[in-house]
């Protein structure tokens, strides 16, 4: 049994609307296996390996109307995230607990973390 056959493909697909100046305006992103049909984005960052260069090929865009908590907001998730990914993919537990405690010192610094009753 081979695994490495591709049995199934899967389409993600994000259109951006810029203006006169190039500046994005507007995203609409779509997922055929997440069920996300002409969603609307206000930023994103994509990043992709490249086995051959050994090097990270990104794109970061964010519409012109996103505030700047919005992008402190969308940036300390990132970086959740990030460390979420981390620690599935590497069970490396030590330095995600790490990557979390500066998430939170992150979230701190920016004022985003949310005041307790």
């Amino acid at each position: 049994m081979n695994e490495d056959k591709i049995t199934k493909t899967s389409e993600i697909s994000v259109n951006v609307g810029t203006n006169e100046n190039n500046v994005p305006v507007r995203m609409i992103w779509s997922a055929q296996d997440g069920d996300i049909e002409k969603a609307e984005a206000s930023a994103m960052f994509l990043s992709m390996w490249d086995p051959k260069e050994k090097n990270t090929m990104k794109i970061d865009l964010w519409t012109k109307d996103l505030s700047i908590e919005e992008m402190k907001q969308f940036f300390h998730q990132t970086l959740v995230t990030m460390a979420d990914t981390f620690e599935k993919a590497t069970g490396e537990k030590n330095i995600t607990e790490d990557l979390r405690d500066y998430c939170y010192h992150f979230a701190e610094k920016m004022e985003i973390l949310p005041e307790n009753d």
